[in-house]
């Protein structure tokens, strides 16, 4: 008797359940309207500026783009028939680490995606105003892959070469097989591809380099001596720089078989600044008749972990190499929600876009989550890099820069 118990009530869950195993139609569309209303509010936000700013640049109150930004068309199988539930089926988990172009009158970014699996790729989001309105264009980018295929690719920087091409040079990451047991072990090298468009890429070799592995090579965007000139970041090993670091420099003779055989470094790290670990050249440089304004990131050590931020400096006109002011101390560093995501109180820039209005749109990513703008101009860029003390080493040396600013201010009040 219990057990034709036991089975009339199986059977009855059963049955139950059976009527919950999918949504009706009704439902479905419902909730497919909700998520297309949801997607649609979030890219038509209107950004806001903070005011009132520190007079360097100004933040804006919302990221303009976010992993919600992604197609829905990306993330759900929108076939009642295939997800009757509308499950998101390829989450999006991070959008971040862009490059930056203004093309065909609109302001691009070559977003760093990053999927729930981890993986990395990348795709263009368009904006009419450079601070919101973004939206992805149909498809990611269909990047080629080399006869050494790629784990992991991200962070390219775009550079409109005088050659004509556009270049995005990007890290492409790989197993190393040295370590076969180290599921961690890896190995970062410069990847790089051009194209015309935007839409069609052509994948050539990656850098070759001798300095070890190689992130944050950026191309800079003329000739130096009939030659391609690269900013480089060499290093030991895939996280740790160890006895390599800083942004190094060197030509090469092609694109097409890129090598650099002679490396300088010519922004190195120093102790106890906001570079003391590793730095990184950003995006590539913006001209000016006053001399190459350059964006970079440093990290620094603290009890929390790992502390990323900008800072900037200039390069001669003739010689873009060589440094001619420095600033002191960090130009943009994490703040507020900016502090917290996947990889904590981390800034980090590999596009800003100058307009035809010399307006500068600085294009950076926080906590490798989501992708930030803030707004400058040329003038004011360079008012910063000319009349910003330089980093003096030393508490005695800071504490006497505050007292000839404090004493210069004083005086006008007289």
């Amino acid at each position: 008797m219990s057990g034709a118990s036991l089975t009339i009530h199986d059977s009855r869950f059963t049955s139950h359940h059976s009527r919950r195993t999918s949504m009706s139609l009704p439902d479905f569309q419902q909730r497919l309207q909700q998520l297309s209303a949801h997607h649609e509010a979030l890219i038509t936000r209107q950004n806001t500026p903070q005011t009132p700013g520190n007079g360097i640049f100004t933040r804006w109150q919302h990221p303009v783009v976010t992993p919600d930004h992604a197609p829905l068309s990306w993330r759900y199988d929108l076939n009642p028939a295939t997800n009757p539930f509308l499950m998101e089926r390829l989450g999006v988990n991070a959008t971040f680490n862009s490059g930056a172009m203004f093309w065909n009158g609109k302001y691009l970014l070559v977003v760093r995606m990053e999927g729930n699996d981890r993986k990395s790729f990348f795709a263009i989001a368009e904006s009419p105003n450079g601070v919101d309105q973004f939206r992805f264009w149909d498809y990611p980018v269909l990047l080629p892959e080399t006869a050494d295929p790629d784990t992991n690719v991200y962070d390219m920087r775009l550079t409109a070469h005088a050659d004509g091409w556009i270049y995005g040079l990007f890290c492409t990451e790989r197993k190393d097989l040295t370590r076969p047991h180290d599921l961690s072990a890896a190995t970062a090298q410069c990847g790089i591809a051009r194209t015309r468009d935007l839409l069609s890429w052509e994948r050539l070799p990656d850098l070759i380099t001798y300095s070890g592995q190689q992130r944050n090579v950026v191309l800079h965007p003329e000739f130096v001596d009939g030659k391609y000139a690269l900013y480089t970041r060499p290093q030991d090993g895939f996280i740790e720089v160890g006895s390599g670091g800083g942004i190094g420099w060197g030509l090469s003779d092609s694109m097409e078989k890129a090598e650099v055989r002679d490396e300088i470094i010519v922004d190195s790290k120093a102790y106890h600044t906001i570079k003391e670990i590793k730095n990184g050249q950003g995006p590539a440089p913006i001209k000016t008749p006053e001399g190459w304004l350059h964006l970079a990131h440093g990290v620094r050590n603290t009890a929390a972990g790992l502390r990323y931020v900008l800072y900037l400096f200039m390069t001669d006109l003739h010689q873009p190499w060589r440094i001619i002011f420095a600033p002191g101390g960090h130009f943009i560093a994490p703040e507020g929600s900016e502090r917290v995501g996947d990889v904590s109180n981390v800034v980090f820039s590999n596009g800003w876009i100058r307009n035809a209005e010399d307006e500068v749109f600085i294009y950076y990513g926080s906590s490798d989550t989501r992708m930030h703008v803030a707004t400058t101009s040329v003038a004011q860029l360079l008012d910063y890099v000319k009349n910003t003390p330089a980093d003096g080493f030393r508490s005695a040396a800071s504490v006497a820069q505050r007292y000839d600013l404090i004493e210069r201010n004083l005086k006008m009040s007289v």
